[in-house]
């Protein structure tokens, strides 16, 4: 069959642009063909919509009508004329890609689901049912998770709501990543859909240092003998990066530093006075408030030093204004511990990259964590389920946790034979559970 995957972009760092790649992998060993079509396409090969672009200008506008404050157009019927403008741009390249191709089945990730970029949504729902083509409907994340989409302005996108996300037809199954959300898909819309989680290719070769990769570490002027944290996400609200820089900041006290410096690390290295501890987020800024400042200034007030390298990291590797750009992972080969503290996901594909990796995980126990995750038998350091928001909206938990934490992260540093033993475990246990045959029997049965 000719397939088409698609979404707001492609061949990028973030999780649905990485689970697309996996899915296109499994697809094309399948037999099948597979194309990309998104509203930007990074690394990857594809067909481009500009209108569907998560950051196209109109598309923002509309956005901020429909769900923040009805502003910017005179009233809902000008609003509703905006949104058809947008859907039928996208409904003419849409369909001309689609006829093209003869692609037999659509695939479109969060499109269907997450609430943003209604044109996106209504364009792609009208196209289906007029060329009658099969769809598959693959939800990563649903409108009804995320505060941003669960107040519209008016009516109008109160019924967009219920008729796009997901829509009802026959043309159309449904893919959630968890089943937390299947239960409540079929409770809200009474609609069916099989779980497909998350998965990583455990057979492929291990991420290692190499001639491309090697001056990583001296690129950002980290010594071998510091302590990088990783944190591979996006910088977002719901990562709860903060809780992170907490654990930092626990193991930046003196007491602590004297134990590292009294041991000799993993690696072989030794920790002395002047060795630093750097928390270093390789992902892209993606926040409509002032939540990066209010990271630093946590940061500041615990003596934990950030780094932001998003502007050398990419999808892939490549060279850009003729700077030597790395690939998300090569920052996993230079990580001593990865943090993965966020506090909402629709599965996890940081977990997934960190039991590849083969690096120990500071993990805040999620809600899909715990019922989807959490009993296959992986071995984390748990910052626990249990957290509040502070008077600057950002999270905490208990003081007890941080501690317990820090101090979990201090001995898989120093102690090797037990690091090594969590590590070979999980990344047995994700071959076992979560790898590309999984998804292929899974795929094999709905394609």
């Amino acid at each position: 069959m000719n397939i088409a995957l698609c979404h707001y972009r492609v061949g990028e760092t973030d999780g649905v642009s990485l689970e697309m790649d996996k899915w296109k992998k499994v697809l094309e060993n399948m037999g099948h063909k597979v194309y990309f079509i998104a509203g930007s396409t990074g690394t990857s090969d594809g067909y481009v919509i500009p209108e569907m672009h998560y950051r196209f200008k109109e598309d923002l506008k509309i956005e901020r009508n429909a769900y923040l404050k009805l502003e910017d157009y005179q009233d809902e019927d000008e609003l509703i004329r905006a949104i058809r403008k947008q859907a039928f741009k996208i409904e003419k390249a849409l369909k001309k890609i689609l006829i093209e191709n003869k692609i037999d089945l659509i695939i479109p990730n969060n499109i269907l689901s997450i609430g943003r970029s209604i044109p996106t949504a209504m364009a792609f729902t009208n196209v289906i049912k007029e060329l009658g083509i099969r769809c598959i409907g693959h939800h990563h994340d649903f409108y009804w998770e995320r505060k941003s989409f669960s107040h519209p302005t008016c009516n109008f996108v109160h019924k967009a709501l219920e008729e796009y996300y997901p829509p009802k037809d026959d043309l159309i199954s449904h893919v959630v990543i968890n089943s937390i959300v299947q239960k409540e898909l079929k409770a809200r819309r009474n609609l069916d859909s099989v779980v497909i989680p998350n998965v990583f290719d455990f057979d492929e070769k291990l991420w290692n240092v190499d001639d491309y990769n090697k001056d990583f570490r001296e690129k950002l002027d980290i010594k071998d003998n510091d302590i990088l944290m990783l944190q591979a996400t996006r910088v977002t609200n719901r990562k709860a990066i903060e809780l992170a820089i907490d654990v930092v900041g626990e193991m930046q006290k003196k007491e602590n530093r004297k134990i590292l410096e009294k041991a000799v690390l993993y690696n072989g290295q030794s920790f002395k006075g002047d060795s630093r501890i750097i928390l270093v987020l390789a992902g892209m800024v993606e926040t409509a408030d002032d939540y990066v400042e209010r990271l630093k200034i946590r940061a500041k007030e615990s003596n934990v030093e950030l780094l932001f390298v998003n502007n050398l990291v990419e999808h892939s590797r490549c060279v850009k204004n003729n700077d030597k750009i790395y690939s998300l992972w090569d920052t996993y080969v230079f990580a001593d511990i990865i943090t993965y503290p966020s506090i909402q996901e629709g599965w996890g594909n940081q977990f997934l990259e960190g039991l590849f990796a083969k690096k120990p995980m500071l993990v805040f126990e999620y809600d899909v964590y715990k019922e989807n995750i959490k009993e296959k038998g992986f071995k984390v350091i748990s910052l626990g389920d249990k957290h509040e928001l502070d008077k600057y909206g950002l999270a905490k938990v208990s003081e007890g946790v941080i501690k317990r934490a820090a101090g979990e992260c201090i001995k898989l540093l120093i102690d090797k034979d037990y690091r090594k033993k969590m590590v070979e475990e999980n990344f047995r246990l994700g071959s076992e559970f979560l790898s590309l045959e999984s998804l292929e029997k899974k795929l094999k049965s709905i394609v």
